[in-house]
């Protein structure tokens, strides 16, 4: 697995790196077969350490997890406990509902595009309908059941999921609802 360990605007001491490669490691191997990489980030926030790290694994999964305290061992490992409990959960969804999965997860590739969006300085409406572009990027929608999708969601932290559903050819997306429910939607 490869580690990238930095910190902004602060030091990371060989003792930091040695301790978070081995302790993510013992982590990660526990819970996950093929990590491919890992991402760890040390930052101070007022008197604080915050510690994000992020694991990609060879199943397209992507796991994070953000920790902070008044150390910065124990920024990190409040972060590596809560991989931990996240890796556990994924392992035992797998294990629980999906056995084994017959064929590798399918990727489709995408166009992703962040737009600016433009401040209402005059009150007037805008001069064109048209939003501007400020960067394209190539992105990848996996083919999922929607419990995959919801777990992915979950461990990704992020709010909303695109996927394909195995079987239809249309996109699928998952989201967290104000209520904490999960919403999906399925176009017909």
């Amino acid at each position: 697995m490869r580690y990238q360990i930095s910190g902004k605007q602060i030091d990371i001491g060989e003792a930091l790196q040695t301790h978070v490669k081995t302790e993510l490691g013992v982590v990660v191997k526990k819970y996950a077969e093929r990590p491919t990489d890992a991402l760890v980030i040390f930052s101070k926030s007022a008197h604080e350490f915050v510690c994000e790290a992020t694991v990609h694994l060879s199943t397209g999964l992507t796991a994070t997890a953000k920790a902070h305290a008044t150390e910065i061992y124990a920024a990190f490992d409040a972060c590596a406990e809560k991989m931990e409990k996240q890796l556990r959960r994924y392992k035992r969804r797998l294990k629980d509902h999906h056995r084994e999965r017959s064929e590798p997860v399918e990727l489709l590739g995408a166009s992703s595009y962040i737009l600016a969006s433009e401040p209402d300085t005059d009150g007037d409406e805008p001069d064109t309908a048209h939003p501007m572009i400020i960067a394209e990027m190539q992105t990848k929608i996996s083919t999922l059941s929607v419990g995959e999708a919801v777990m992915h969601m979950e461990l990704s932290g992020a709010p909303v999921l695109v996927f394909r559903k195995e079987g239809k050819d249309g996109v699928n997306v998952v989201y967290r609802r104000e209520d904490g429910n999960i919403g999906w939607i399925d176009p017909a």
